[in-house]
């Protein structure tokens, strides 16, 4: 039988199992459009006089909630009802998908949506994502919109009089707070995108490296409105002769101070951001970013808990996540060996359960203590968990002061034995789908060769091991000189490379644009490999929540999130609700946000702690297998097979890969003529590289000339 029809075949339990998905996958949709429906609405006057005195008279008289109840049951319930049952349908995906991983998908869907657009600010975006952020500003809008419709009719001079204030004054005070009630909106999705486990990116195919940018659009807009916020209101306080009311910090009301903290916290994290003090002052972004804490504290502080409702669910997933990531990285993880190149980059190899599996592109995020305690930087895995089934890779780009230190301390002489490294994930798209193309094009520049390292590694096992058909490979890699070629070196393991590898069709392109000629044999610096004496504590990289990962995530969810109602229900039922009686007028706000947000962490500990426990002890079995299946590392390595040409080659993937490997120097490659040359009915085009390749990619892909190109995106770290 074909091996694409056995894979298309399904057994009884497979096909309920996708049935349980499509329903699960029906219900997502059906209250993820009701939850933005709502957004929709709730400007309106049919919200505020037909829906919200129905909500309040069943919720506010609450014993146990009180007007908390409403933006809990409204707000916060459904996105967490999303996230949980998204965790039941990436399990059921995940154990349906186990046993074929690399599954022939069907032809390109969508395919003008997909189609990428440079976007001045945006950078490169498929339609179907600008479709989406501009639909995301037109819930802005409208919702800016609807509020000054409704409000500023009622405005008038015979209104205002009786406050002693002007027309424009009034409607200036009303617009800075419909400002900051339009930023909330945008502050309840900020969290999302950077929640690194989050099933509510998975489940939509999402990841959370690939979505940073819409992290740093949600950001500048939340900051813009807040900041429009914060500036209406002073005008308006400086104008009516108010500006005493800066200081205000109310027991019962908004806590005017509290909002400035939070501005002023978001806006030093903000300017922080822009692109020119990042790059150039990277510790200063990474250690002001942890402002966002005191941003949100004072947030809560500054609006009250009943309000904050509204933004509570991101960030609750968040913070589910982010004590997770913690616990994975309180304990030092194995590190084996490390391959260190003469350009500034090494290949750090560590050890791993045979249960962690991740895709292609998936990164990970390292902890050196010895250069920083504090510093957690991602970099893309090289390692494909279907080749190398214990052994997980890294590689690291000597680019910053961090990676520098890092490279110094790995290629002096003396380098030590053993390094104490943490890391936290890995993380990645749940699934990749290269084999629906005919052709792989791959475009690099210097180390942005590191995520088609893995997914080479990858079609590597699938041709070997499933025998299915792979696409043809086509890898074009810029360098600036020849010690940037050794890169190449790492396009195989360090150990367990198949016995072929020319039955991949892989051909390699290599650029070298800043020499003309190669340079002499003599003069050339080679690859060396460091092996490593791991203490007996450390562990092998484990999947944190085992392989139920996502029900166990689910459980964590919405257990916590059970026990926080419960233990708030019984905080305001027993004391607060006997000394307030739901006036609203007695209990001081700050003192319930406090108790609230310590609620909220009490229960995150509490369950995510359990899960972790728990998943620790069984994996903790499979750490001593590994150990004792470890021998004695070896005490030398072989030398770099690209500048060993000459000499005989030590296995036959590397005289395949060499082989197939053509040098050109002093020059660029035409990426216009070799992408319209290309007739294959489907051709996937990945880049990854410096910003100028990457849009020039992107605009060849978009132009229309070729049906058959189909532009990839693909994010890296390093």
């Amino acid at each position: 039988m074909d091996s694409r029809m056995a894979q298309r075949s399904s057994s009884p339990s497979s096909s309920n199992s996708n049935g349980f998905q499509a329903i699960i996958m029906a219900l997502l949709l059906t209250v993820t459009i009701g939850y933005f429906l709502l957004l929709i609405v709730t400007p309106t006057n049919m919200y505020r006089q037909i829906w919200t005195p129905m909500i309040k008279a069943q919720t506010a008289t609450s014993t146990y909630f009180g007007a908390q109840g409403r933006t809990l049951l409204m707000n916060t319930f459904p996105f967490i009802f999303i996230a949980v049952l998204g965790c039941v349908y990436l399990h059921l995906w995940k154990k349906s998908n186990d046993k074929n991983i690399n599954r022939v998908e069907g032809k390109q869907k969508l395919t003008i949506w997909r189609r990428p657009i440079i976007m001045k600010g945006l950078g490169i975006v498929s339609r179907i994502e600008l479709c989406f952020f501009v639909m995301f500003i037109a819930l802005l809008v409208w919702t800016f919109a609807s509020y000054l419709h409704i409000i500023f009719p009622t405005i008038t001079p015979k209104s205002v009089a009786k406050k002693g204030e002007k027309v424009w004054e009034a409607k200036l005070e009303d617009s800075a707070l419909r400002l900051g009630l339009v930023g909330n909106i945008a502050l309840t999705f900020l969290f999302v995108p950077v929640t690194r486990g989050s099933s509510v990116l998975q489940v939509f195919g999402l990841t959370s490296e690939a979505s940073v940018k819409y992290h740093i659009w949600l950001g500048h807009i939340v900051m813009t409105l807040f900041s429009a916020h914060g500036i209406c209101y002073i005008i308006y306080w400086a104008a009516t002769h108010q500006l005493s009311e800066m200081l205000k910090w109310a027991k019962t009301d908004v806590s005017n101070l509290a909002g400035e903290l939070s501005l002023l916290s978001g806006l030093v994290l903000w300017i922080a951001t822009f692109p020119r003090i990042r790059r150039k002052m990277f510790e200063l972004f990474f250690y002001t970013h942890h402002l966002y804490i005191l941003f949100v504290v004072f947030f809560v502080f500054h609006v009250g808990v009943s309000y904050a409702g509204i933004m509570l669910p991101g960030f609750y997933l968040f913070m589910v996540d982010r004590y997770l990531r913690f616990l994975q990285s309180r304990s030092n993880v194995r590190l084996v060996s490390a391959r260190v190149l003469p350009c500034e980059t090494v290949e750090l190899n560590f050890s791993k359960s045979k249960g962690l599996r991740y895709t292609p592109t998936s990164i990970m995020f390292v902890n050196v203590p010895s250069i920083s305690k504090m510093q957690w930087h991602p970099f893309t895995i090289t390692s494909s968990s279907s080749l190398e089934a214990d052994k997980l890779s890294v590689v690291i780009k000597g680019e910053g002061s961090w990676s520098k230190k890092l490279y110094q301390t790995l290629s002096s002489p003396n380098s030590a034995d053993r390094l104490n490294v943490s890391v936290e994930g890995p993380y990645g798209p749940p699934a990749t789908h290269f084999l629906r193309h005919d052709l792989l094009i791959m475009v690099s520049g210097g180390s942005g060769i590191t995520p088609f390292i893995s997914i080479i590694r990858e079609l590597i096992h699938t041709s070997e091991s499933q025998k299915c058909k792979t696409p043809e490979i086509l890898l074009l890699s810029v360098f600036k000189n020849s010690q940037d070629l050794t890169m190449l070196d790492l396009l195989l393991p360090i150990s367990g490379a198949p016995s072929e590898t020319s039955k991949l069709g892989l051909q390699i392109e290599a650029y070298v644009t800043r020499e003309k000629q190669p340079i002499l044999a003599e003069d050339k610096k080679h690859l060396r490999t460091i092996w490593f004496k791991p203490n007996p504590s450390d562990q092998p990289i484990t999947p944190i929540l085992g392989q139920n990962n996502w029900l166990w995530l689910g459980a964590i969810i919405s257990s916590s999130f059970i026990i926080f109602l419960i233990s708030l229900g019984a905080l305001n039922r027993y004391y607060i609700y006997p000394i307030d009686k739901n006036t609203n007028d007695i209990y001081s706000y700050p003192i319930k946000a406090v108790l609230n947000m310590l609620l909220i962490c009490i229960s995150i500990v509490i369950t995510s702690t359990a899960a972790f426990v728990c998943n620790k002890r069984r994996s903790g079995m499979d750490a001593k297998q590994i150990q004792n299946m470890e021998g004695a590392t070896p005490t030398s390595s072989p030398n770099s097979w690209f500048y060993n040409a000459d000499k005989e080659m030590e296995s036959l993937p590397q005289q395949s890969l060499l082989q197939s490997t053509n040098l050109h120097f002093g020059e660029r490659p035409d990426l216009k003529r070799i992408l319209f040359e290309r007739k294959e009915s489907s051709v996937g085009v990945l880049v990854c590289g410096p910003k100028k390749m990457r849009h020039e990619v992107a605009n060849i892909c978009s132009s229309g000339l070729a049906s058959n190109l189909h532009f990839e995106s693909i994010s890296f770290s390093w």
